[in-house]
């Protein structure tokens, strides 16, 4: 059985994040080129938020170092970031996403 729950996006353009808490979880949403995902909103690196984070296209700029991460996976781009960052799918539905938190 999976946890999910369900946020709107309305105003989330491409280009930008949003930075909310869901079951005791601290996700970054992003609107990569019109197409959302949810990361954690914590390098894996420097474990600093993410909020600050620059995206440019699907490759979001920690703040901190400059490490990056692809959205669409959590995979490292850049270094230091050597490991990847937990990602959730995501399902979009009429302005609003559906997170799959896990099980």
């Amino acid at each position: 059985m999976s946890l999910a729950v369900t946020i709107d996006v309305a105003g989330l353009a491409p280009g930008q994040t949003r930075a909310v808490s869901a079951h005791g979880l601290e996700l970054l949403l992003c609107n990569a080129e019109g197409r959302y995902y949810a990361i954690e909103n914590r390098c894996p690196h420097a474990m600093a938020r993410l909020d600050a984070a620059v995206l440019s296209g699907c490759i979001l700029e920690c703040p901190v170092h400059g490490g990056r991460l692809d959205v669409r996976d959590g995979s490292p781009q850049r270094h230091p970031i050597r490991r990847p960052a937990h990602t959730y799918p995501v399902r979009e539905s009429g302005g609003r996403i559906e997170i799959t938190l896990g099980a």
